[in-house]
């Protein structure tokens, strides 16, 4: 196994700028020999260390940044654009490892860079990473090496990865108001029976009578809090590292996703979210030339909702026995009559892309007009249910005192 160590490099561009930097390499002729090939001169090619005493790098698990759609949509983009440029891959891929800000993702692409350089194509080396790379990706790169577009290709890649990262923000920016408020509702509530519930409970003793049955709930609700709030803690620790490891697994997704699409709220929007991720992705894949099976079950992978993606199976079987993409897919009820209709009427006139392309773009829309109306519908609902919650306890504490107002007179 050859063993790539780091070299910090000292290079001048063509402009005579001098350009400093990092690349991996398994030895200095090497390195001196990548940095070329990014456009510099080099001055000069030394080996750093890495990885001890204090100049380790230290990481935190699960606060790292992560590579998201648009770290995947900015490299493609910039590699169609030097593809298109006339720049050999291995040249590409060098600028991208060392212009690239996210460390994740340039320590991927050096070793992307080295896998091609031994003569694998540019997908067999992004499907060893495909934790990193989604399969839509992979397949698009292939389908452009194969048909020789790879430019398209990826221009398509950053287009749909652009895409849904914006889908992806619309449904954040609607879910983070009602989730800040909850999170609050449920904190103020924590608190007043841990710590004000006891004070209240104290100066009621002193007092004597019975306490009014609201009042009586709060009390037996804070002397269980002592026990409880641990219990929720690691109850919630567990299911979270649990449901980290299982929320992918079929078992989990067969309960949890018809179920999310069954929300009063929030369903309608994760549906056509679905469909629009569906419609976007299907587009880009046979527009990309790939073949219509092989879409069909990366589509259904990608779609996030195991409704979308048990339903494009039987798809599947359907055109592998000749018939048509419509037909299966009218019997789905998550499939509205207006997709099914213009799916059939692309599949008559040879327009599927196109159709495909027209319902993505039309429940793009209808996302981003559905979240809008989310926001504005949950915030009233959200202030009046931490107005019952929390005024409900402060009027159950008060209680007692009316009593006691009763026996003075």
């Amino acid at each position: 196994m050859t063993i790539s160590l780091a070299y910090a490099y000292k290079g001048r561009n063509a402009a005579g700028k001098v350009v400093k930097g990092r690349v991996d390499a398994p030895s200095q002729s090497v390195a001196t020999t990548r940095v070329r090939t990014m456009g510099l001169s080099p001055i000069s090619v030394t080996e750093v260390a890495v990885g001890t005493g204090l100049s380790m790098e230290i990481k935190i698990p699960g606060l790292g940044k992560g590579i998201g759609l648009k770290d995947l949509a900015i490299m493609s983009r910039q590699m169609a654009t030097m593809t298109s440029a006339g720049l050999s891959l291995l040249r590409t891929l060098n600028i991208l490892a060392a212009q690239t800000e996210n460390k994740d993702l340039a320590k991927i692409l050096t070793t992307i860079r080295n896998d091609v350089e031994t003569g694998i194509s540019l997908s067999e080396a992004l499907e060893k990473h495909s934790i990193v790379f989604p399969p839509i990706m992979i397949n698009l790169v292939r389908a452009g090496e194969t048909g020789g577009f790879l430019e398209s290709s990826l221009n398509s890649v950053a287009a749909n990865f652009e895409a849904e990262g914006k889908l992806r923000d619309t449904i954040k920016s609607a879910m983070a108001y009602p989730t800040i408020v909850l999170i609050m509702a449920v904190l103020a509530v924590i608190g007043m029976l841990t710590f004000i519930v006891p004070v209240f409970e104290k100066m009621f003793a002193g007092f004597g009578g019975e306490l009014p049955l609201p009042t009586q709930v709060l009390v037996v609700l804070s002397k269980a809090m002592v026990w409880l709030l641990p219990v929720l803690i690691v109850g919630g620790i567990a299911f979270t590292i649990w449901w980290r490891k299982n929320k992918n697994t079929e078992r989990v997704r067969r309960v949890v996703d018809p179920l999310k699409l069954k929300l009063p709220v929030f369903g309608p929007l994760l549906t056509k979210l679905a469909i629009a991720r569906f419609s976007r992705n299907f587009s880009t894949m046979i527009g990309a030339g790939v073949p219509i099976l092989q879409s069909l079950a990366i589509v259904g992978e990608t779609s996030g909702n195991w409704v979308v993606e048990s339903a494009l199976r039987k798809v599947q079987e359907s055109v592998r026995e000749g018939k048509s993409i419509a037909g299966p897919l009218s019997l789905e009820p998550v499939f509205p009559a207006m997709v099914t209709q213009m799916i059939a009427v692309g599949e008559d006139a040879g327009a599927l892309q196109q159709m495909l392309g027209k319902i993505a773009d039309f429940y793009d829309q209808e996302v981003q007009a559905t979240a809008e109306q989310l926001t504005a519908l949950i915030e009233p609902l959200m202030i009046a249910f931490i107005g019952v919650v929390v005024g409900g306890m402060i009027v159950a504490l008060y209680m007692p005192m009316f009593s006691i107002f009763e026996y003075i007179k």
